[in-house]
């Protein structure tokens, strides 16, 4: 059973550009509709983390909005990001699904129960993931990711209940 999401960031909840205006102010687009589906994740009593190299005060701010466990920024080895992810959460590799994109997110792919790669991941992402999406980074992958889990695991009828179960 997969109880703690890893997420990337650029590539998976956004599309991968960084744009910079004139005074090189850092900006980011999110998909709503992901940030939807791990809202529901949480709540459901799973966690999540946020695993990504760079560091931004955007991403801090997104993290913060969504309720994410655990954050990491300006990580260089993700494999080390998860052991302590691991260590602090309780909670084994095997209970833990990832998404990542790109070569940086190869060893913790390898390391968890479950990995997922966006549509438009570099290619030995693809090659080496357990699950290729539909869906492309920002573009409503991750939410792809966590319907596709809760499908398998028989709670998705549970994230739907909330918003659309008989309301009396």
């Amino acid at each position: 059973m997969i109880r703690l999401l890893i997420l990337d960031v650029d590539g998976c909840m956004t599309d991968g550009k960084i744009t910079y205006t004139n005074t090189l102010d850092e900006l980011k687009s999110f998909n709503v509709k992901d940030g939807f589906a791990i809202k529901q994740w949480l709540r459901l009593g799973y966690k999540a983390a946020i695993v990504t190299g760079r560091e931004s005060k955007i991403v801090s701010h997104r993290a913060d909005e969504m309720g994410v466990d655990y954050l990491y920024q300006g990580v260089k080895d993700k494999k080390e990001a998860l052991l302590r992810i691991e260590e602090l959460s309780k909670i084994g590799r095997n209970e833990m699904a990832a998404i990542g994109d790109d070569l940086n997110d190869y060893r913790l792919l390898k390391e968890v129960g479950l990995s997922f790669a966006p549509s438009d991941a570099v290619s030995i992402i693809q090659e080496s993931v357990d699950v290729v999406l539909k869906k492309r980074g920002g573009e409503g992958a991750v939410r792809e990711m966590i319907e596709y889990i809760l499908k398998k695991e028989g709670r998705f009828e549970e994230y739907l209940e909330h918003w659309i179960g008989d309301s009396g």
